[in-house]
């Protein structure tokens, strides 16, 4: 993205990131920023931003904030504009029903590993062996996912009756993703 955060590029009438936010809140009441920017607090005002205790490990650091915190986390990357509320119900109610550690959904990402580490919910029972993983040197995020003890893989069935996968787990990574997604979305901005 040439440097900008992708988080805050517009998608219609809202960033990246509010429309995350929106699907957040169709599950939670408590949502927080993991984010290491000094302006992250302006990002949307009131919402808590938790600073990495890894910085420079990626988006697992981001997890490891979020289970800080001293409860579960339902984990949504900022650049994942599609992702919808049933969806991350569909998590929490597998977690729940199945005392997962974690419930990820099946991805056909080619650097997912077959899921999507950053569209889950992370028991808080994770925070030890994600540090541990962390300050080992950590590595990918679907490598410290496959050794989760209780991981629980969402199918792609399941994951379909929130919406179209490949729209839900859409993740904007350049100009030529947001195009896409403005495409997508039905908008030129």
């Amino acid at each position: 993205m040439g440097g900008e955060p992708k988080g805050l590029q517009r998608l219609g009438r809202l960033r990246l990131l509010d429309h995350v936010v929106e699907a957040l809140e169709q599950v939670t009441g408590t949502i927080v920023i993991a984010a290491n920017d000094p302006s992250a607090a302006e990002w949307i005002p009131g919402l808590s931003v938790l600073a990495d205790v890894h910085p420079g490990s990626g988006g697992l650091a981001g997890v490891e904030a979020a289970l800080r915190t001293g409860r579960d986390a339902i984990v949504v990357a900022w650049d994942m504009p599609f992702v919808n509320g049933p969806l991350l119900q569909s998590l929490v109610d597998t977690a729940k029903a199945t005392d997962a550690d974690a419930v990820l959904p099946a991805s056909d990402s080619p650097h997912g590993g077959g899921i999507e580490p950053f569209c889950g919910y992370y028991s808080q029972r994770l925070l030890s062996a994600l540090s541990e993983f962390l300050d080992a040197g950590g590595g990918a995020a679907h490598v410290f996912a496959r050794r989760v003890p209780r991981l629980h893989v969402l199918s792609r069935e399941d994951v379909a009756r929130a919406g179209d996968p490949a729209r839900l787990l859409f993740s904007v990574n350049s100009r030529e993703d947001l195009d896409r997604a403005r495409a997508l979305a039905g908008t030129t901005q």
